[in-house]
């Protein structure tokens, strides 16, 4: 067992020195790559064979989701019809670790005929990288498989430098959080950047509403029939003079006892209720919620009226956070 242990701790020291070594490879080259990427007006089309064309697919997808859009094209594929995606406009990203395969080295001649940009991530002075516009060097001294044979080191050195493309490219063009949400709908940062008040809360007849002079049996009904655990209190206008909340029941009957549902909802509200505009993100609702220790906020119209009532649990159910 102890045997195992250390050939999964020298696996790890041969993969992190891999990637390490490619800190000083970042150069001019590096510049270059990105470069030809930004300015493309197409897309990246991304190319290997075999464990290269999965770690390929990975990084594809890891530009799409970060403002460059690239996609995927099997090299065996390419030569039966698929080449026809490949356009004068976009760059070619090949991924070859000995740069001597022999789908993606037979794409050459079609790439060069069309005068399209050729970046690779492959060893220098292979067939890949002489014919390469931009060669980024993702080499290595040993692959972490005691046999040497098994793509190991190699493919996360290769993924490792498709990340740092892609993260040069998302700083280059300024690609926010919000950018990166509109790509990740259903994502839990998605929902965070794109869900706002008006998409949760509840409207019209689902919003408890009384008014001042409501005696306090009737708020009590309201509230109770809403299920939101408050009502809003508006005044003659229909304007949002105060809340009344499950709290203030239980204080109201702790002080008054049975005289509590005579009063009127003007003497039990709490005036200037915490309130938010529906434009506002989910999540900083949530977040006045927490900071008040309170379940739900009111979201008035532009002459303060009650437009709908946002409750902690529909931020919950959401899947915000």
């Amino acid at each position: 067992m102890e045997e195992l242990l250390e050939r999964a701790k020298r696996v790890l020291a041969i993969e992190a020195e891999a990637v390490s070594a490619l800190i000083e490879r970042i150069d001019q080259s590096f510049l270059r790559a990105v470069e030809l990427i930004y300015s493309s007006s197409g897309r990246t089309i991304v190319t290997g064979m075999g464990k290269s064309g999965i770690i390929g697919k990975k990084i594809a997808a890891t530009l799409s989701s970060t403002g460059t859009p690239a996609v995927f094209l099997h090299p065996a594929e390419a030569a039966h019809g698929d080449l026809g995606m490949v356009t004068d406009k976009d760059v070619v990203l090949a991924i070859s670790n000995s740069g001597e395969t022999e789908e993606v080295i037979k794409l050459i001649p079609y790439i060069k005929r069309f005068n399209v940009s050729l970046v690779s991530l492959t060893r220098p002075g292979s067939t890949l990288a002489k014919a390469s516009d931009v060669v980024l060097d993702v080499s290595v001294k040993e692959e972490a498989c005691p046999l040497g044979i098994v793509p190991t080191a190699s493919t996360t050195a290769t993924l490792a430098m498709g990340d740092a493309l892609a993260v040069a490219l998302l700083q280059k063009r300024g690609f926010k959080e919000e950018d990166f949400a509109l790509f990740h709908p259903n994502g839990s940062l998605g929902k965070r950047l794109l869900v706002r008040v008006e998409d949760l809360m509840h409207r019209g007849q689902e919003i408890p509403i009384v008014m001042l002079h409501t005696v306090m049996t009737d708020a009590t009904v309201e509230m109770s029939s809403k299920r939101l655990g408050m009502t809003v209190v508006c005044d003659n206008e229909g304007r949002v003079a105060g809340v009344i909340t499950d709290g203030d029941l239980r204080r109201g009957i702790q002080r008054w006892g049975a005289e509590f549902f005579k009063k009127k909802a003007e003497e039990v509200m709490t005036p200037t209720p915490k309130t938010v505009s529906p434009d506002v993100l989910a999540v900083k609702a949530l977040s006045i919620m927490e900071r008040y220790s309170i379940t739900s906020l009111i979201v008035p119209d532009e002459k303060n009226r009650p437009a709908g009532v946002i409750h902690l649990h529909d931020i919950l159910r959401s899947g915000i956070v």
